[in-house]
């Protein structure tokens, strides 16, 4: 029997959310709205993805107040403009597909926010050409040369964990089932974090306790407001001498679990320019294997993991309890039907898809062909 094809409980106050398997589709930034209102593009993208087979699809990081979000075309969800956008536009999309659990990663980009798309480049945009102030820790920008975000204070601390949490609470009226907070890949959580961005005097920074602090209220607050499945991703290493690493990462991970965190997310890099990562398949994966073994969180194993063979040995060996990709998806949205076709899984499709699959594919649906007319 597959691993990747048996159900999966996430643990929840509400009783847990039963998985049909243990693929994840991880978030995936669009850059493809105005004003942080999700749209056509959004049906498009969130339907395909729902038809994959996947047993969870995550919506992107998704900006709890507008200076929060990387890019101008960033989804946010800080308003009821922008709930009602999202919440309309996801419940089109899950009527074109099969009943599959939606979560949200919520998220504040920092220091990293006011941004181009990548495909403009990916840089800082000035004020006078349409960027905005950012925050961050401490007055460090994230490259050599850019204006330096402003040091946020404690009443811009308090600030953004309300938004957390209101954002967290429209999520849920919304009938979303699982809410993953962002604190990897460099942006404001992991900012805090990480020695590399805060450099603060004060109770949010210098110690291992102090740096985790503001991520810790965060997650307590948004706890208190959601009874949903709740997680957290966090970048497991920066990469970098001297940096937030696997050991901390895993310290961190138990202090969620005391705070009832439901899973973790293991990433890593994105704090640096400097950062030095060696790149290979599955190479996050030793990651997530220490922070499981450490604080025995359900874990989401993610980075260059492409094929199902890969992915169900991951399983098989411990290192996950779940597994999570991205690109694949984009590239190949059937991704989990193909997965369910090489290892003997059964995915549950749209009746009107069932005559597509190749006949030595067929059981992957559990029914029989059915004919052309």
């Amino acid at each position: 029997m597959s691993l990747l094809f048996t159900p999966y409980t996430l643990p929840s106050p509400r009783g847990g959310l039963t998985l049909a398997n243990r693929i994840v589709v991880a978030p995936m930034c669009q850059y493809a709205v105005h004003d942080g209102a999700a749209s056509d593009w959004h049906l498009m993208h969130w339907a395909n993805l729902l038809n994959s087979g996947a047993g969870l699809f995550t919506i992107e990081a998704t900006a709890v107040v507008p200076d929060g979000r990387i890019t101008p075309g960033c989804l946010g969800l800080w308003d009821d403009t922008t709930a009602h956008a999202l919440a309309d536009t996801l419940q089109r999309a899950r009527t074109l597909a099969p009943p599959t659990p939606v979560c949200i990663q919520l998220a504040h980009a920092g220091r990293k926010a006011s941004s181009a798309a990548p495909w403009h480049g990916g840089q800082l945009i000035a004020r006078d050409h349409g960027g905005w102030e950012t925050f961050g820790p401490s007055a460090l920008p994230q490259l050599p040369g850019e204006t330096p975000p402003t040091e946020l204070d404690l009443a811009g601390i308090a600030h953004i964990t309300a938004a957390f949490v209101n954002a967290a609470r429209r999520a849920d009226a919304m009938g979303i089932e699982a809410i993953e907070l962002h604190a990897a890949h460099g942006y404001l959580l992991h900012e805090f974090l990480s020695p590399i961005a805060n450099q603060r005097t004060d109770a949010y920074g210098g110690s291992f306790d102090n740096r985790i602090r503001f991520p810790l209220e965060v997650f307590s607050a948004v706890r208190q407001a959601f009874e949903g499945v709740l997680g957290l991703r966090v970048s497991a290493s920066d990469w970098i001498e001297g940096g937030w690493d696997v050991a901390q990462s895993a310290e961190f991970a138990n202090r969620l679990k005391s705070l009832g965190c439901d899973f973790i997310h293991v990433s890593s890099g994105g704090i640096s320019p400097a950062q030095k990562i060696v790149l290979g398949v599955g190479y996050q994966v030793p990651f997530a294997r220490d922070i499981r073994q450490a604080s025995d969180l359900p874990t989401m194993a993610v980075g260059l993991i492409t094929d199902a063979l890969q992915a169900e040995a991951i399983l098989q060996a411990g290192d996950a309890d779940l597994v999570a990709l991205a690109r694949a998806f984009l590239y190949e949205p059937r991704w989990g039907w193909h997965a369910a076709a090489a290892l003997g899984g059964e995915v549950v499709a749209k009746e009107n898809y069932w005559r597509c699959v190749p006949r030595e594919a067929q059981a992957i649906f559990g029914k029989v062909s059915i004919g052309m007319r």
